[in-house]
């Protein structure tokens, strides 16, 4: 009798071919779909690219048909070179500096101003914002205030520093002086508030230094894990 079970064939469980089956159908439906495949590609370069462009248009065309038609204490905002930082601290220098020469030469066209100019002062400062972020990364609010500030007073003064020494009739003088002053301000309010709305646009698809870094989980003591 024993012989006779060890030569016996192992019997399969009753349900395993059920399983066999269950876990082909699962492996089914889990292949991609248009619309998984949709989200991973807004995910990647192409999407982050995409995304770059979709803010681009949406800030020139707030900045030509609204923003530019309010003025506060005799001036109005820019949002162009607030948006093309945070864009430059988020993605990176080459992202930065590539999305302030395409914001840059829009707008050139938009305003029917000198071509060019605002292509190459967007340019230093997508590029400058992007170094900063790629070698700081900055998550303080008081260093995303400075940048504002700092880009808005780079774009406004480089412009009119340019177009002085081309020749264009920019006449030097107080009211001037206070004009830069009123923007920079006005621009260093809106900085906090413009740069959470373009990460929250480009959330998705940022490079890692770009991401939020994530909380550490407490113990059950109350203590850190990177305290260990």
């Amino acid at each position: 009798m024993s012989r006779i079970n060890f030569h016996r064939r192992r019997e399969r469980p009753a349900g395993s071919d059920g399983s066999r089956v269950a876990r082909l159908r699962l492996r089914r439906r889990r292949q991609p779909r248009p619309a998984r495949l949709a989200a991973e590609w807004m995910s990647g370069p192409w999407g982050l690219v995409a995304r770059l462009v979709a803010v681009a248009f949406v800030t020139c065309m707030l900045q030509l048909l609204v923003v530019s038609q309010i003025a506060v204490l005799g001036v109005s905002a820019d949002l162009t070179p607030l948006v093309v930082a945070s864009a430059g601290v988020l993605c990176g220098s080459l992202a930065g500096a590539s999305f302030g020469f395409a914001v840059g030469l829009f707008v050139d066209l938009a305003f029917v101003q000198v071509l060019g100019i605002s292509s190459l002062l967007l340019t230093l400062i997508g590029y400058g914002a992007g170094r900063v972020g790629e070698s700081h990364a900055p998550q303080a609010p008081l260093t995303r205030l400075v940048l504002g500030a700092a880009a808005t007073a780079l774009a406004v003064t480089g412009y009119g520093a340019i177009e002085f020494m081309l020749g264009v009739n920019t006449p030097v003088s107080v009211e001037l002086v206070g004009a830069i002053l009123k923007t920079t301000v006005l621009n260093s309010l809106l900085a906090l508030p413009v740069y959470a709305l373009t990460r929250r646009a480009l959330l998705g698809a940022l490079p890692e230094h770009g991401r939020p870094a994530p909380r550490p989980v407490p113990t059950a003591s109350g203590i850190s894990p990177l305290m260990h």
